[in-house]
């Protein structure tokens, strides 16, 4: 029994010499692998990575036009023919045909003011016309009588049939009679004048268009007085304020450094801030003779080539003086971008457009060169931005840090 139990007590050599051997080397190897992996995160996310500090820009759009633009300038939009329409008479506003942006012709009447007095007096006036002509009636048919009696008893008295003192007695008759008929032929035109007069009252009274104009505010309302000169207590000198919109033209400052860069004809290119997105042709109508000390300035007018009702009175504009007209392939926008940010490598051109925090190289393909900038014509849109500059050690995928200006 005791030789049985001691040959039971063996060693297993192959569990003891192999296994924990080759669970150390799989430990090894997992942590390599691990590491491994970490490094590879690491790389990719960027923070092994050398940071690349970077200038940016922006691809933009921009017209051709600004490639042969002299000089800019900004003003705004003003009307050369611009009215504030009252009545050169004093009377309460009881009717108003208009309100803003309405658009009226040259008479159209506009307003109307109380008019019942000045009625009165019109009626009062063709009364007294009327009376007048019949006075001046009367004044014919006796003239008609007296100068038939007269030249009855010139005859008569010339053959001793009647005496010397009827003869004259008719002809004082018939030269009274003379005098009646002037007298009422200047009764009439008196009162045909004081009908006119009445009448020219009674068109004080309406207020009306004297051009073909936009109405741009409404200055008063019914009930209002209106009064010339304004002077009464909450009266109001004007009904409405218009404006004619063929007569529109922006009105920019020049410094006078610059004024000899201007001429009268020139062509212009005009933008205006509320349609940032069209531009306008334009030439320079008038240079206004004479300076502004306290700006140092002299007053440029261009008128526009283009109508358009988006045009406004008032809308702030910018102005560019040009050194030739636009041509018509010349009238978009175009996308472009600063030369120096793109790289030509083996005949190809590319620029390393910025995603995130890394770059990516992007091939490009341009076009005419419009001023200080280049036209792009594809690979890249506006508002993308891209390193300004790129240095020789930059590729892509690398992370980068936009410079602080």
């Amino acid at each position: 029994m005791a030789n049985e139990d001691i040959s039971k007590l063996k060693i297993d050599k192959s569990a003891s010499t192999q296994s924990p051997f080759r669970k150390r080397k799989s430990v090894y190897w997992i942590g390599a692998v691990f590491i491994l992996l970490i490094f590879g995160i690491l790389y990719v996310t960027g923070i092994l990575t050398p940071t690349v500090e970077v200038e940016v820009t922006s691809v933009t759009e921009v017209y051709p036009s600004q490639a042969f633009t002299l000089l800019n300038a900004s003003g705004y939009v003003v009307a050369q023919r611009k009215a504030a329409v009252a009545s050169k008479v004093t009377g309460r506003l009881v009717s108003l045909y208009v309100e803003e942006g309405s658009r009226v012709k040259t008479g159209q009447v506009i307003a109307r003011l109380e008019s019942e007095d000045v009625a009165a007096s019109r009626d009062q006036a063709e009364a007294n016309l009327k009376a007048a002509r019949y006075n001046l009636d009367q004044a014919r048919a006796e003239l008609i009588d007296a100068t038939l009696s007269f030249n009855r008893n010139k005859d008569l008295v010339s053959r001793g049939f009647i005496s010397r003192s009827e003869y004259d007695s008719s002809e004082a008759r018939y030269k009274k009679a003379i005098a009646a008929v002037e007298a009422a032929e200047a009764g009439v035109k008196a009162n045909s004048a004081a009908l006119q007069g009445a009448n020219v009252a009674i068109e004080y009274t309406l207020i009306r268009a004297p051009f073909d104009a936009v109405v741009l505010t409404k200055n008063a309302d019914i009930g209002d007085i209106i009064t010339p000169i304004g002077a009464a207590a909450d009266a109001k000198a004007a009904a409405v304020t218009i404006a004619d919109m063929n007569s529109l033209q922006v009105e920019v400052d020049v410094s006078e450094s610059n004024i000899h860069q201007v001429r009268v004809g020139q062509p212009c290119e005009i933008q205006l801030d509320a349609l940032p997105d069209s531009r306008f042709r334009g030439e320079v109508h008038m240079i206004v003779p004479t300076a502004d000390r306290t700006k140092a300035t002299v007053l440029v007018k261009i008128r526009f080539i283009d109508k358009d009702n988006r045009i406004l009175p008032e809308m702030s504009a910018k102005a560019s003086f040009l050194s030739r007209e636009v041509k018509n392939d010349e009238q978009k926008r175009r996308t472009s971008l600063n030369p120096a940010s793109v790289v030509t490598r083996g005949g190809k051109k590319f620029v390393f457009l910025i995603k995130g925090n890394r770059v990516v190289k992007t091939p490009i393909t341009t076009g005419a060169k419009l001023g200080d900038m280049v036209e792009v014509l594809s690979g890249v849109k506006a508002g993308d931005r891209v390193v300004l500059k790129p240095l020789g050690k930059m590729r892509d995928g690398l992370s980068i840090k936009v410079a602080e200006k």
